[in-house]
């Protein structure tokens, strides 16, 4: 006998996590499949939360460390300082913010499965049958990365634009030290950008390259390592990972069975960014599958059609970028005053998400 639930999710990330406690407050039984063993085990990503971000996220105090200041790093380093008297960033202990909000969700009574990945799924009439996990849904939702087992299961839509991440993390962090250090070089990053940022106890320092480049990330360690304060530091862990950069996979849907996060391709094309928008409308799914559920409302995946983001601006905005942000270019306007406005534009204007 197969257990009834209403939604089972795909995935514990940030935007599985947000769905199913949406779902949760609405009074709906949701079951999260996770194939890690523990929560916040195995993190590809440095956890750099946006200021709308992190309002979403409410993590702990003690796992944040706020940063106020941008520093941009031209490829013969010149230095750009951005601030905004507005706007910070927070550098996260991911996994500790992991653990936090997995609890939390699961208090307000989700399943949070761990160790046990998404093993395929039947659909039998209007519901579908995860035999080898002893369930029967009404939904299933696939946020179970840019990678999605889901989506390969259902011959949903695929990432097939990349960035490569690699990132090495340092002992120690400057307790004063407020600034998100980013670096422009086509040489170390083609494509995207390299960084090095403050971290709770830790100092975070990695790049990103559009695929199929392969991130070097001893040759950019050893360029930035004066300007980011890396010298006799010990590193202690690596990370790396895909990070999708093509923008909302098509289709997202079949069915009752929708992509959301990294499977859906819901990050920036152009910054990377994809927490904000994992939060965001990880819950907006939540909250439209209980509308339809409860009352009645119009089906999720032709509402999510019309809310989901399509990145038309950014994706300019990125090709514009792998074309023109050239070593000698950079070099030479780095202080110019329209590139001052375009950067600001970038790191403190463009994080905000359209109404729901």
């Amino acid at each position: 006998m197969l257990q009834r639930t209403d939604v089972v999710i795909a995935g514990a990330g940030f935007a599985g996590l947000a769905c199913a406690a949406a779902l949760a407050r609405r009074g709906l039984g949701v079951t999260v499949l996770e194939r890690k063993r523990e929560a916040g085990s195995g993190m590809h990503t440095t956890g750099i939360l946006v200021k709308e971000a992190a309002a979403l996220a409410c993590p702990p105090p003690a796992a944040t460390r706020r940063i106020t200041e941008v520093r941009l790093y031209s490829p013969d380093m010149q230095c750009l300082r951005l601030v905004s008297p507005d706007y910070f960033f927070l550098a996260t202990d991911t996994p500790a913010l992991m653990r936090e909000m997995s609890a939390r969700t699961a208090a307000l009574g989700v399943d949070i499965r761990y160790g046990e990945g998404f093993q395929g799924a039947g659909e039998e009439g209007a519901e579908l049958c995860l035999e080898r996990h002893g369930l029967r849904c009404k939904f299933l939702i696939g946020a179970d990365g840019a990678r999605s087992s889901v989506a390969e299961y259902f011959s949903l839509g695929r990432n097939r634009h990349y960035l490569v991440g690699a990132e090495a993390e340092f002992e120690g962090a400057d307790d004063a030290a407020r600034a998100f250090h980013c670096f422009i070089s086509r040489r170390h990053a083609p494509g995207y950008l390299g960084w090095a940022v403050p971290g709770v106890g830790v100092t975070q320092a990695g790049l990103a390259v559009n695929n199929p480049h392969r991130p070097a990330l001893r040759g950019f360690l050893d360029h930035i390592r004066d300007a980011a304060g890396l010298e006799g530091r010990r590193i202690t862990g690596h990370r790396g990972g895909r990070i999708p950069a093509g923008g909302l996979v098509r289709p997202f849907a079949r069915g009752n069975v929708i992509l959301l996060g990294d499977a859906a391709g819901i990050v920036s094309p152009l910054t990377g960014g994809g927490i904000h928008t994992a939060l965001h409308y990880g819950a907006l799914l939540g909250e439209k599958i209980a509308d339809h559920l409860l009352a009645g409302g119009a089906y999720p995946a032709a509402r999510m059609a019309r809310l989901y983001p399509r990145f038309h601006l950014k994706r300019a905005q990125r090709f514009i970028y792998e074309r023109l942000a050239r070593d000698g270019l950079v070099n030479a306007i780095l202080q110019n005053p329209a590139f001052r406005l375009a950067a600001e534009q970038v790191f403190f204007r463009l994080q905000r998400l359209p109404p729901s």
